[in-house]
C-alpha cells in the first residue's frame, strides 16, 4: 500500500511506571496518545492498568477505567482509532468483554492461537515460570463473537506462523467477515523472531485482501525489521510497550518519538503515512467515534 497505518502501543501489560516511562492514568494515556498523533499515528493500542495507588502496574478490567482512559483519548485525538487489548489467560474472558461492550473500540486485539510463553536466563533459569497463553479456537469464537456485537474489527495478533496460518481457516469458517488484519508479533522468546528473512516469507500465508503490520519487541535491533515492514508494504507499530529504544540505542523518553522514527521508516520506503480517516478507510471501519459513553 502506498501509505502506511502508524499504530502506537501506549503502554504495556506490568512494565512498572516507577522504573519506566509508561503512561497510566486517563490523562497520561491522553497525552502520550496526543503525542503520537502528532507524530503520526492513527490508532492507539491501549492497555488498562489499575488506578489505585501503588497497582499501576498491574492490569485492569474494570469497564469504568476503560471508558475513562479511552473517553480521554478521544477528546484529546478527535477522530483516532482506539484499539484496545483482550489478552487473558484462562477460560473467562467476562473482563475483555465487558470492557469491549462499555467502549466499543473501532479495532480490538484478537490473539489468534496458543503459544507456550516462556524465557530462559544465561543461567539456564526461567525468567517465569512456564505458562501458556492459551487461546483456543472456543475462546478466539466467543472473543469475535463479542466483537461482531460491538462492531468491532478484530486485528489477530500472531505469535507463530502456525497461527498466522490458522487466520485464514478462521475467515473459511465464517467465524468473522470484513478485511482480514494480522499483526505478525515478533521478538517473544518462544515465539517468531524478529528476523527479516522470515518476515518477507510471512504474507504468502495471508488471506486475500489482507491488511497486516508488525509488532516487533525488543531493543536497538528491532529498527531494520521495520524498515523492512515498511519495505514489504506492511503496516507498523511500536510504542512503550513494545521497546523503550530508539534507532541510535538512546532510551525513549515516550511514545512521540518512537512514532516519529516510526514514520522515518515508511518516508524511507516511499510511503506516506495514513491519516485516521484514510486509515478507517482502508481498514473499512465506522466512523469515527467522540466518546464511549
Amino acid at each position: 500500500m502506498d501509505k502506511a497505518i502508524l499504530t502506537c502501543a501506549l503502554t504495556g501489560v506490568l512494565t512498572n511506571p516507577k522504573q519506566y516511562p509508561v503512561p497510566v492514568t486517563p490523562a497520561q494515556m491522553a497525552a502520550e496518545a496526543r503525542d503520537a498523533l502528532n507524530a503520526g499515528a492513527s490508532a492507539m493500542h491501549v492497555h488498562l492498568r489499575r488506578q489505585d495507588d501503588g497497582f499501576g502496574h498491574l492490569p485492569s478490567w474494570d469497564p469504568d477505567v476503560a471508558e475513562a482512559v479511552v473517553n480521554a483519548i478521544r477528546e484529546a485525538c478527535p477522530g483516532v482509532i482506539i484499539n484496545l487489548t483482550t489478552g487473558v489467560i484462562g477460560k473467562d474472558i467476562s473482563g475483555p468483554a465487558a470492557c469491549l461492550r462499555r467502549v466499543r473500540p473501532e479495532i480490538a486485539a484478537c490473539n489468534a492461537g496458543t503459544l507456550n510463553y516462556l524465557k530462559i536466563k544465561d543461567n539456564g533459569e526461567w525468567a517465569w515460570p512456564p505458562m501458556v497463553f492459551d487461546n483456543p479456537v472456543a475462546k478466539v469464537q466467543q472473543f469475535l463473537a463479542v466483537m461482531a456485537e460491538t462492531g468491532t474489527h478484530p486485528e489477530f495478533e500472531c505469535f507463530d506462523v502456525g497461527i498466522v496460518r490458522s487466520v485464514g481457516m478462521y475467515l473459511k469458517a465464517g467465524l468473522f467477515s470484513g478485511v482480514p488484519e494480522y499483526n505478525f508479533v515478533m521478538g517473544v522468546a518462544s515465539g517468531m523472531p524478529c528476523d527479516a528473512d522470515l518476515l518477507a516469507l510471512l504474507p504468502r500465508w495471508l488471506a486475500p485482501g489482507a491488511v497486516w503490520q508488525s509488532t516487533l519487541i525488543g531493543r536497538q535491533e528491532i529498527w531494520p525489521v521495520h524498515q523492512r515492514t515498511a519495505e514489504l508494504g506492511g503496516m507498523l507499530r511500536s510504542g512503550l510497550e513494545d521497546t523503550f529504544y530508539l534507532p541510535d540505542g538512546s532510551r525513549a523518553a515516550g511514545n512521540g518519538v518512537l512514532i516519529e522514527a516510526l514514520a522515518r521508516c515508511a518516508r524511507q520506503a516511499g510511503r506516506g503515512i495514513a491519516s485516521p480517516a484514510e486509515a478507517r478507510r482502508m481498514l473499512g471501519l465506522k466512523a469515527a467515534v467522540t466518546s464511549a459513553a
